[in-house]
C-alpha cells in the first residue's frame, strides 16, 4: 500500500516501518509542526510485536484509512503521512518512539495510540509539546478526567463496559456468582473496579478476583481459583494472549462458565481461531460497528481493506483503526485549509453527535470524553459476532470509580 508496507508477521512489519520512516526530516516549513502546503504528518504507536501483538492491527487499520482518504484527494489539498511505530506494549519503548516522532519526524497530532500504561507514559510529554492526542486506543479515564486541552477520548471507559456486562449477567442471565480475571495494572484494575461497583448495586460481590502480570505464561493456578470460586460467569480484562491461555486452561479442567470480556477482546475472527473454537459463546462489550455490519460505511471500509491492505484480515481490531481515525480526519476537515493546532482543537470541540462507525461523539471545551456508551455482542458457534443490544450507558458513578482506582495504584 502507499503510506505503509504490510507484512504478515509483526517483526517483519516492524522492520519495514523502520525503513519506511527512519530517515524522515522535519517538515514544519510554515511554522506549524507537521504541516506543509501538501502534507500533514500524523503519528501513532502500537504493539506490532510482543505479548499484545494482536492489537498491532489497530495502527495498521488507521494507516489503511489514511491511505483511503489520500486516494480520495486528502484534506483540503493535503495528503496525510502516517508514521506508525512498534513499541511492543512496553512503556519505555513508547517513550522513545514518541519522542522520535515529535522531535525528529515533527508530527502534527497522534491517533490511536494503543495501551493504557504506554499512553500514560507519554501523555504529559505530548501535552507539554502541544501535540493533540485523538482517540487513544484505550478505555482508561486518565485522558478525559479531568479534561485536557490537547486530548480527545473516543473509547468508552472500561468502568462503563464492565458495569454493562455485570448488569447483563445479573438482570438477563440471572447469575449471582461473578469472578474477574484481570491484568494487574491500570487497565485491568479499571475492569475489576467497574465490575465491583456494578455488583454492589445489585447487592453482590466479586466471588474471585485473579490478577495476571503482563509476562505471565502459565495461568493454570488462576484457572483452579476460578473453578473453586464456583463462578457462574467470569469477566476477562486481559490481553488476547492471556485470554487465549485462560480459556484453554479452564477448558482442560472441565469447568464450564459464561465468559464475558471487554471490547479489547472483541476480535472474534482471531480469538476464535486462537482458542480453536472455544471462543464460541463469549459475550463482550463493543464500541463500534462489527466487521460484518451491513452498513454502507463499513462496506466501504471492507472494500478499502481488500484494495489497500490485501494481506490483512478483515477483523474488529484492524477496522477499529478506521474508527479511531475518523474523528481526526473530520476535525482536519472542519479546521479548514488554514490549519493550526488551535484551529484543529476548536474544530474538534464542535462535535455534537458526530458519528462514523462508532458511537456518536460529542466534545466541548470542558468535556473530552466523546461517549460512554457500549453495546453487547455474542460469539456464535461458527465464530462470527452477533450484536444483541442497542447502545447502553451504564449509569455508573464514574467519579467513585476513579477514586477507587487512584486508591489502588
Amino acid at each position: 500500500m502507499k503510506g505503509i508496507e504490510y507484512a504478515k508477521k509483526g517483526i517483519l512489519l516492524s522492520m519495514t516501518l523502520g525503513m519506511a520512516y527512519g530517515c524522515a526530516e522535519p517538515v514544519d516549513e510554515g511554522g506549524v509542526r507537521g504541516v506543509t502546503d501538501d502534507e500533514i504528518v500524523i503519528g501513532g504507536w502500537g504493539p506490532q510485536t510482543g505479548p499484545a501483538a494482536l492489537w498491532g492491527s489497530v495502527g495498521r487499520g488507521a494507516a489503511a484509512y489514511f491511505d483511503m482518504i489520500n486516494e480520495e484527494g486528502g484534506i483540503h489539498g493535503r495528503k496525510i503521512r502516517f508514521i506508525l511505530r512498534d513499541d511492543a506494549y512496553n512503556a519505555s519503548r513508547t517513550v522513545a518512539v514518541v519522542r522520535e516522532m515529535v522531535e525528529r519526524d515533527r508530527v502534527f497530532a497522534v491517533v490511536a495510540g494503543v495501551g493504557t500504561a504506554t499512553t500514560r507514559a507519554v501523555m504529559d510529554y505530548l501535552i507539554e509539546n502541544e501535540v493533540v492526542m485523538v482517540s487513544p486506543a484505550t478505555g482508561a479515564t486518565h485522558w478525559a478526567w479531568p479534561a485536557k486541552k490537547y486530548v480527545f477520548a473516543q473509547y468508552t471507559p472500561y468502568f462503563d463496559e464492565a458495569a454493562v456486562l455485570v448488569d447483563h449477567v445479573v438482570n438477563d442471565l440471572g447469575f449471582t456468582k461473578v469472578a474477574v480475571i484481570y491484568q494487574n495494572d491500570d487497565f485491568g484494575q479499571s475492569g475489576l473496579i467497574g465490575a465491583q461497583l456494578a455488583l454492589e448495586q445489585h447487592g453482590l460481590n466479586v466471588v474471585e478476583s485473579a490478577s495476571v502480570e503482563v509476562g505471565d505464561t502459565d495461568l493454570n493456578s488462576h484457572a483452579v481459583r476460578l473453578r473453586e470460586s464456583g463462578a457462574e460467569a467470569v469477566i476477562m480484562w486481559l490481553t488476547p494472549r492471556h485470554a487465549t491461555i485462560i480459556v484453554g486452561a479452564v477448558g482442560r479442567l472441565g469447568y464450564e462458565t459464561q465468559w464475558l470480556a471487554s471490547s479489547v477482546l472483541a476480535d472474534v475472527v482471531n480469538l476464535y481461531d486462537l482458542t480453536e473454537g472455544a471462543w464460541a459463546g463469549v459475550i463482550f462489550a463493543a464500541i463500534g460497528e462489527l466487521y460484518n455490519s451491513d452498513s454502507e460505511l463499513m462496506e466501504k471500509y471492507r472494500e478499502a481493506t481488500a484494495r489497500i491492505a490485501p494481506d490483512e484480515r478483515v477483523s474488529e481490531f484492524f477496522l477499529s483503526g478506521f474508527r479511531y481515525a475518523e474523528p481526526l480526519v473530520e476535525g482536519l476537515r472542519r479546521a479548514g485549509r488554514d490549519l493550526t493546532t488551535e484551529s484543529f482543537i476548536a474544530a474538534l470541540e464542535t462535535f455534537d453527535g458526530f458519528q462514523g462507525v462508532g458511537a456518536p461523539l460529542t466534545f466541548t471545551p470542558t468535556s473530552r470524553q466523546g461517549t460512554r456508551a457500549t453495546f453487547l455482542v455474542r460469539t456464535l458457534d461458527d465464530g462470527t459476532p452477533e450484536r444483541f443490544t442497542d447502545w447502553i450507558d451504564s449509569g455508573i458513578d464514574i467519579e467513585e470509580a476513579i477514586r477507587r482506582l487512584e486508591g489502588s495504584e
